[in-house]
């Protein structure tokens, strides 16, 4: 996982509030994913819980070809459903320090894309209410193309070229509803690489 705090802020744009933690246990666990519980004491002196849950950081590809961006489509377990979303996928613990080796190899693994060039678009908190982990989103130009290597969770995923005007029309429709993908397509509208 690459680096996060270990204390908590909260607050707004003028003031920050220290959340302090008095006690952390954890409640579950597995090899992608852990659920912690901590106690923890507020600016005004009460206490409460927070759920946490720790997962590795991820990194998200816009792989982009002129004015073609790919997309992959495939089954999410939690929602029951197929689902389209950029290539996007979890740190391996050799990466921690470079968001930007997950991005080559997940768009690899996912597309069979090579990209000569990856621009760091910027971060997402995800789920910052109750997840603890980042996005970091990419944009992959000068592509090549190769064979996917897909992991044994990604049998039946499929990708397809799009147009902008494609994609934003799939998210009005209700096609396209990751999160992660959507506000990622602001980073790219924000950045000078659009």
């Amino acid at each position: 996982m690459w680096a996060r705090p270990n204390e908590v802020l909260l607050g707004c744009r003028s003031t920050l509030t220290l959340v302090e933690t008095l006690d952390s246990r954890r409640v579950y666990e597995n090899p992608w994913v852990s659920v912690r519980e901590d106690t923890v004491r507020r600016a005004d002196g009460s206490t409460g819980i927070y759920a946490v849950v720790d997962t590795a950081d991820i990194a998200l590809v816009i792989p982009r070809d002129g004015d073609r961006f790919q997309l992959v489509e495939q089954y999410r377990y939690p929602v029951a459903s197929r689902r389209w979303e950029f290539p996007s996928g979890s740190a391996e613990p050799s990466d921690d320090s470079d968001p930007a080796v997950s991005a080559r190899r997940e768009l690899k693994e996912e597309t069979g894309l090579l990209a000569s060039h990856l621009i760091v678009l910027g971060t997402l908190d995800v789920t910052p209410s109750m997840v603890a982990h980042r996005c970091t989103v990419f944009l992959a130009t000068e592509l090549s193309v190769g064979e996917p290597a897909r992991d044994p969770s990604e049998q039946g995923m499929r990708s397809a070229w799009f147009t902008r005007t494609e994609i934003d029309g799939m998210i009005r429709d209700g096609h396209l509803v990751d999160a992660k993908s959507i506000a990622a397509l602001t980073l790219l509208s924000l950045s000078a690489a659009m």
